[in-house]
Protein backbone atom coordinates (compact mmCIF):
# COMPACT_ATOMS: atom_id res chain seq x y z
CA UNK A 1 0.00 0.00 0.00
CA UNK A 2 1.41 3.22 -1.20
CA UNK A 3 0.94 6.34 1.40
CA UNK A 4 -1.09 8.19 -0.75
CA UNK A 5 -4.11 5.19 -0.30
CA UNK A 6 -3.29 4.21 3.39
CA UNK A 7 -4.86 6.02 6.19
CA UNK A 8 -2.77 8.34 8.51
CA UNK A 9 -1.41 6.76 10.97
CA UNK A 10 -2.47 6.72 14.55
CA UNK A 11 0.09 8.24 16.99
CA UNK A 12 -1.08 9.17 20.37
CA UNK A 13 1.10 11.68 22.28
CA UNK A 14 1.05 11.02 26.11
CA UNK A 15 0.73 14.32 27.94
CA UNK A 16 0.73 14.63 31.99
CA UNK A 17 0.99 17.23 34.20
CA UNK A 18 4.80 16.86 34.25
CA UNK A 19 5.31 16.28 30.74
CA UNK A 20 7.40 19.46 28.93
CA UNK A 21 5.15 21.51 27.00
CA UNK A 22 7.64 22.54 24.10
CA UNK A 23 8.22 18.57 23.48
CA UNK A 24 4.54 17.55 23.29
CA UNK A 25 3.38 20.36 20.88
CA UNK A 26 6.47 20.43 19.08
CA UNK A 27 6.27 16.41 18.09
CA UNK A 28 2.10 17.51 17.67
CA UNK A 29 3.42 20.03 14.95
CA UNK A 30 5.81 18.34 13.19
CA UNK A 31 4.02 15.05 12.33
CA UNK A 32 0.86 16.44 11.61
CA UNK A 33 2.79 18.27 9.02
CA UNK A 34 3.82 15.21 7.08
CA UNK A 35 2.59 14.60 3.54
CA UNK A 36 1.50 18.51 3.00
CA UNK A 37 3.51 20.91 4.37
CA UNK A 38 6.70 20.39 2.04
CA UNK A 39 4.33 20.31 -0.72
CA UNK A 40 2.20 23.98 0.19
CA UNK A 41 5.65 25.35 0.46
CA UNK A 42 7.36 24.28 -2.78
CA UNK A 43 4.04 24.93 -4.78
CA UNK A 44 3.72 21.22 -5.47
CA UNK A 45 0.36 18.96 -6.18
CA UNK A 46 -1.20 18.46 -2.98
CA UNK A 47 -0.63 15.78 -1.28
CA UNK A 48 -2.24 14.19 2.46
CA UNK A 49 -1.30 13.75 6.10
CA UNK A 50 0.63 10.56 6.34
CA UNK A 51 0.65 10.72 10.70
CA UNK A 52 -2.29 12.10 12.94
CA UNK A 53 -0.82 12.70 16.16
CA UNK A 54 -3.24 13.21 18.73
CA UNK A 55 -2.60 13.74 22.86
CA UNK A 56 -3.89 11.21 25.11
CA UNK A 57 -3.65 12.01 28.59
CA UNK A 58 -5.54 9.49 32.07
CA UNK A 59 -8.43 11.47 31.52
CA UNK A 60 -10.19 13.25 28.23
CA UNK A 61 -10.25 16.99 30.38
CA UNK A 62 -7.97 19.85 30.19
CA UNK A 63 -5.49 20.33 32.56
CA UNK A 64 -2.15 22.30 32.59
CA UNK A 65 1.48 20.22 32.06
CA UNK A 66 4.98 22.14 32.52
CA UNK A 67 5.33 25.40 33.00
CA UNK A 68 1.60 25.93 33.63
CA UNK A 69 1.13 25.41 29.49
CA UNK A 70 -2.44 24.21 28.57
CA UNK A 71 -3.19 20.82 27.67
CA UNK A 72 -7.06 19.46 26.09
CA UNK A 73 -6.53 15.73 25.05
CA UNK A 74 -7.70 14.70 22.17
CA UNK A 75 -8.74 11.19 23.64
CA UNK A 76 -8.00 9.33 27.16
CA UNK A 77 -6.74 6.46 27.50
CA UNK A 78 -9.74 4.01 28.26
CA UNK A 79 -10.69 5.27 24.77
CA UNK A 80 -7.94 4.17 22.50
CA UNK A 81 -7.98 1.18 20.62
CA UNK A 82 -4.29 -0.36 19.22
CA UNK A 83 -2.72 2.66 18.38
CA UNK A 84 0.59 1.96 15.58
CA UNK A 85 2.55 4.70 17.30
CA UNK A 86 2.52 5.37 21.08
CA UNK A 87 5.11 8.11 22.12
CA UNK A 88 6.13 8.93 26.03
CA UNK A 89 7.51 12.62 25.31
CA UNK A 90 10.02 14.89 27.65
CA UNK A 91 9.10 15.25 31.39
CA UNK A 92 9.86 17.13 33.92
CA UNK A 93 11.65 15.26 36.36
CA UNK A 94 13.86 15.93 38.94
CA UNK A 95 17.40 13.72 38.69
CA UNK A 96 16.36 11.80 41.60
CA UNK A 97 12.70 10.95 40.48
CA UNK A 98 12.22 7.33 39.43
CA UNK A 99 8.25 8.33 39.65
CA UNK A 100 7.62 6.34 42.35
CA UNK A 101 4.28 4.28 42.46
CA UNK A 102 2.58 7.70 40.49
CA UNK A 103 0.62 6.85 37.33
CA UNK A 104 -0.34 3.14 37.44
CA UNK A 105 -3.34 3.33 35.01
CA UNK A 106 -0.67 4.91 32.72
CA UNK A 107 2.28 2.05 32.92
CA UNK A 108 -0.59 -0.47 32.94
CA UNK A 109 -1.51 1.62 29.44
CA UNK A 110 1.78 1.15 28.03
CA UNK A 111 2.55 -2.45 28.73
CA UNK A 112 -1.06 -3.03 27.38
CA UNK A 113 -0.43 -0.90 23.78
CA UNK A 114 2.83 -3.28 23.86
CA UNK A 115 1.77 -6.54 23.85
CA UNK A 116 -0.76 -5.29 21.39
CA UNK A 117 1.24 -4.54 18.78
CA UNK A 118 2.19 -0.72 19.53
CA UNK A 119 5.56 0.41 18.80
CA UNK A 120 6.61 2.62 21.86
CA UNK A 121 8.82 5.72 21.66
CA UNK A 122 10.43 7.76 24.40
CA UNK A 123 12.09 11.18 24.13
CA UNK A 124 14.55 12.42 26.68
CA UNK A 125 13.42 11.36 30.57
CA UNK A 126 10.22 9.91 28.77
CA UNK A 127 11.84 6.67 29.25
CA UNK A 128 11.80 6.63 32.65
CA UNK A 129 8.08 6.53 32.65
CA UNK A 130 8.96 3.54 30.12
CA UNK A 131 11.66 2.28 32.59
CA UNK A 132 9.47 1.85 35.72
CA UNK A 133 6.87 -0.33 33.39
CA UNK A 134 9.68 -2.74 33.13
CA UNK A 135 9.60 -2.76 29.29
CA UNK A 136 13.19 -1.74 29.38
CA UNK A 137 14.51 -4.61 32.01
CA UNK A 138 16.84 -6.31 30.31
CA UNK A 139 17.47 -3.78 27.19
CA UNK A 140 19.08 -1.19 26.47
CA UNK A 141 18.39 2.49 26.82
CA UNK A 142 19.16 5.88 26.51
CA UNK A 143 17.75 9.60 28.12
CA UNK A 144 19.64 12.64 29.04
CA UNK A 145 22.89 11.86 30.20
CA UNK A 146 22.11 13.98 33.69
CA UNK A 147 19.65 10.58 34.36
CA UNK A 148 22.45 7.93 34.15
CA UNK A 149 22.63 7.97 37.94
CA UNK A 150 19.05 7.20 38.60
CA UNK A 151 19.17 4.40 35.51
CA UNK A 152 22.08 3.26 38.01
CA UNK A 153 20.56 2.86 41.28
CA UNK A 154 16.66 2.96 40.68
CA UNK A 155 16.63 0.79 37.25
CA UNK A 156 19.72 -1.43 37.69
CA UNK A 157 18.19 -4.21 34.84
CA UNK A 158 18.01 -1.42 32.20
CA UNK A 159 21.63 -0.79 30.48
CA UNK A 160 21.76 2.48 30.24
CA UNK A 161 23.80 4.09 27.70
CA UNK A 162 24.32 7.98 27.96
CA UNK A 163 26.22 8.62 24.59
CA UNK A 164 23.60 7.94 21.39
CA UNK A 165 20.89 10.27 20.53
CA UNK A 166 18.54 7.21 19.85
CA UNK A 167 18.77 3.65 20.86
CA UNK A 168 16.48 0.58 19.06
CA UNK A 169 15.88 -1.78 22.63
CA UNK A 170 14.66 -4.85 20.72
CA UNK A 171 15.44 -6.50 17.26
CA UNK A 172 11.38 -5.71 15.85
CA UNK A 173 12.54 -1.86 16.80
CA UNK A 174 9.27 -1.74 18.47
CA UNK A 175 10.69 0.49 21.59
CA UNK A 176 12.87 2.98 20.72
CA UNK A 177 14.60 6.03 23.65
CA UNK A 178 15.69 9.17 22.35
CA UNK A 179 18.18 10.66 24.16
CA UNK A 180 18.55 14.64 26.05
CA UNK A 181 15.55 17.15 25.81
CA UNK A 182 15.83 18.48 21.54
CA UNK A 183 16.46 14.73 21.20
CA UNK A 184 12.77 14.61 20.29
CA UNK A 185 13.88 16.13 16.55
CA UNK A 186 16.30 13.11 16.09
CA UNK A 187 13.15 10.83 17.41
CA UNK A 188 10.63 12.41 15.30
CA UNK A 189 12.46 12.26 11.84
CA UNK A 190 13.14 8.20 13.05
CA UNK A 191 9.29 7.98 13.53
CA UNK A 192 8.76 9.73 9.61
CA UNK A 193 11.49 8.08 7.94
CA UNK A 194 10.51 4.72 9.28
CA UNK A 195 6.29 4.54 9.24
CA UNK A 196 6.76 7.48 5.75
CA UNK A 197 9.57 7.18 4.11
CA UNK A 198 12.87 8.35 4.62
CA UNK A 199 12.47 11.46 1.37
CA UNK A 200 9.29 12.54 3.46
CA UNK A 201 11.86 12.55 6.56
CA UNK A 202 14.14 14.68 4.76
CA UNK A 203 11.74 17.12 3.50
CA UNK A 204 10.65 17.58 7.36
CA UNK A 205 14.29 18.28 8.26
CA UNK A 206 14.58 20.75 5.86
CA UNK A 207 11.00 22.59 6.44
CA UNK A 208 11.57 23.09 9.98
CA UNK A 209 15.62 23.20 9.74
CA UNK A 210 15.84 20.00 12.38
CA UNK A 211 19.85 18.91 12.51
CA UNK A 212 20.30 15.06 12.95
CA UNK A 213 22.47 14.90 16.11
CA UNK A 214 24.94 12.18 14.83
CA UNK A 215 27.44 13.36 17.08
CA UNK A 216 25.33 11.95 19.88
CA UNK A 217 25.14 13.67 23.42
CA UNK A 218 28.32 12.93 24.80
CA UNK A 219 29.80 16.65 23.81
CA UNK A 220 27.21 17.84 24.94
CA UNK A 221 27.44 15.85 28.71
CA UNK A 222 29.03 16.92 31.93
CA UNK A 223 31.57 14.68 33.36
CA UNK A 224 31.13 16.31 36.64
CA UNK A 225 27.96 16.25 38.65
CA UNK A 226 28.13 15.96 42.30
CA UNK A 227 25.89 13.15 43.68
CA UNK A 228 24.11 13.58 46.85
CA UNK A 229 25.56 10.80 49.46
CA UNK A 230 26.24 11.17 53.33
CA UNK A 231 30.19 9.98 53.32
CA UNK A 232 31.88 13.21 54.79
CA UNK A 233 35.70 11.68 53.55
CA UNK A 234 34.66 10.99 50.25
CA UNK A 235 33.05 14.23 50.04
CA UNK A 236 36.24 15.86 51.58
CA UNK A 237 37.87 13.93 48.50
CA UNK A 238 35.69 15.17 46.13
CA UNK A 239 36.52 18.81 47.04
CA UNK A 240 40.42 18.22 47.76
CA UNK A 241 40.28 17.06 43.70
CA UNK A 242 38.22 19.73 42.85
CA UNK A 243 40.94 22.01 44.30
CA UNK A 244 44.18 20.19 43.01
CA UNK A 245 43.03 18.20 40.19
CA UNK A 246 45.93 19.43 38.17
CA UNK A 247 48.53 18.67 40.19
CA UNK A 248 50.73 15.46 39.20
CA UNK A 249 50.02 12.02 41.28
CA UNK A 250 46.47 13.45 42.27
CA UNK A 251 45.02 10.87 43.27
CA UNK A 252 47.88 9.53 45.51
CA UNK A 253 47.96 12.58 47.20
CA UNK A 254 44.14 13.16 47.85
CA UNK A 255 44.56 9.43 49.41
CA UNK A 256 47.04 10.93 52.11
CA UNK A 257 44.83 14.32 52.37
CA UNK A 258 41.95 12.10 53.21
CA UNK A 259 43.82 10.33 55.85
CA UNK A 260 42.62 6.54 55.23
CA UNK A 261 44.05 3.92 53.64
CA UNK A 262 43.96 4.02 49.87
CA UNK A 263 42.01 0.73 48.90
CA UNK A 264 38.87 1.98 51.72
CA UNK A 265 38.66 5.28 50.07
CA UNK A 266 38.51 3.80 46.85
CA UNK A 267 35.55 1.67 47.75
CA UNK A 268 34.15 4.14 49.54
CA UNK A 269 34.40 6.86 46.69
CA UNK A 270 32.91 4.54 44.02
CA UNK A 271 30.10 3.35 46.58
CA UNK A 272 29.24 6.78 47.28
CA UNK A 273 29.73 8.18 43.52
CA UNK A 274 29.43 5.40 41.17
CA UNK A 275 32.37 6.08 39.77
CA UNK A 276 36.12 5.77 40.92
CA UNK A 277 38.52 8.19 42.34
CA UNK A 278 40.47 7.79 38.83
CA UNK A 279 38.38 8.73 36.37
CA UNK A 280 36.63 11.49 38.74
CA UNK A 281 40.43 13.20 38.42
CA UNK A 282 39.99 12.57 34.77
CA UNK A 283 36.82 14.01 34.48
CA UNK A 284 37.80 16.71 36.61
CA UNK A 285 40.74 17.97 33.96
CA UNK A 286 38.77 17.08 30.58
CA UNK A 287 36.14 19.45 31.92
CA UNK A 288 38.73 22.26 32.80
CA UNK A 289 39.83 21.88 29.31
CA UNK A 290 36.66 21.73 27.53
CA UNK A 291 36.19 25.36 29.16
CA UNK A 292 39.50 26.33 27.94
CA UNK A 293 38.62 24.90 24.00
CA UNK A 294 35.43 27.17 24.30
CA UNK A 295 36.76 30.13 25.74
CA UNK A 296 40.42 30.32 24.92
CA UNK A 297 43.01 30.10 22.09
CA UNK A 298 45.70 27.45 23.57
CA UNK A 299 46.06 24.77 21.74
CA UNK A 300 45.55 21.09 22.69
CA UNK A 301 48.87 20.56 23.57
CA UNK A 302 48.94 23.47 26.23
CA UNK A 303 46.09 22.92 27.23
CA UNK A 304 46.88 19.19 28.39
CA UNK A 305 49.62 20.54 29.95
CA UNK A 306 47.99 22.81 31.99
CA UNK A 307 45.10 20.61 33.03
CA UNK A 308 48.01 17.88 33.96
CA UNK A 309 48.65 15.89 31.01
CA UNK A 310 52.31 15.73 30.33
CA UNK A 311 51.42 12.85 27.66
CA UNK A 312 49.39 14.97 24.55
CA UNK A 313 48.52 12.01 22.88
CA UNK A 314 47.20 10.44 25.99
CA UNK A 315 45.19 13.71 26.72
CA UNK A 316 43.48 13.78 23.15
CA UNK A 317 42.81 9.98 22.76
CA UNK A 318 41.01 10.56 26.80
CA UNK A 319 39.29 13.66 25.12
CA UNK A 320 37.86 11.71 22.15
CA UNK A 321 36.54 8.89 24.59
CA UNK A 322 34.83 11.34 27.15
CA UNK A 323 33.70 13.70 24.44
CA UNK A 324 33.10 11.72 21.26
CA UNK A 325 35.14 14.63 19.71
CA UNK A 326 38.90 15.75 18.78
CA UNK A 327 39.82 18.42 21.06
CA UNK A 328 39.63 20.72 17.61
CA UNK A 329 36.19 19.21 16.53
CA UNK A 330 34.88 20.40 19.87
CA UNK A 331 36.45 23.93 19.85
CA UNK A 332 34.76 24.52 16.44
CA UNK A 333 31.37 22.98 17.56
CA UNK A 334 31.53 24.72 20.85
CA UNK A 335 33.48 28.12 20.89
CA UNK A 336 31.10 30.26 18.16
CA UNK A 337 27.97 29.45 20.66
CA UNK A 338 30.27 30.51 23.88
CA UNK A 339 31.28 33.23 21.77
CA UNK A 340 27.81 34.21 20.79
CA UNK A 341 26.80 34.07 24.24
CA UNK A 342 28.83 36.02 26.00
CA UNK A 343 28.34 38.80 23.11
CA UNK A 344 25.14 39.03 24.45
CA UNK A 345 25.53 38.93 27.61
CA UNK A 346 27.68 41.81 27.35
CA UNK A 347 25.18 44.14 24.73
Amino acid sequence: MNNRSRSPIDALILALPETAGSALYGMVDVLAATGTLWRELTGEEPGHRLIAPRIVAPKKRPFRCGNGIPVSPDISLEETRRPEIIILPELWLAPTDDMGDRYPEVKDWIRRCYRQGSTVYTACSGSILLAATGLLDGREATSHWGYQELFRTCFPAVRFNPEPNLVIADAAGRIVTAGGTTSWHDLALHIIARHCSPGEALRIAKVYLLKWHGEGQLPFASLVRRQPHADSVVRRAETWLGEHFREAHAVAAVVEACGIPERSLKRRFKAATGTTLMAHAQNLRIEEAKRMLENGELSADEIAETVGYENPAFFRRLFKRSTGLTPGAYRRMFKPMAKSATAAATA
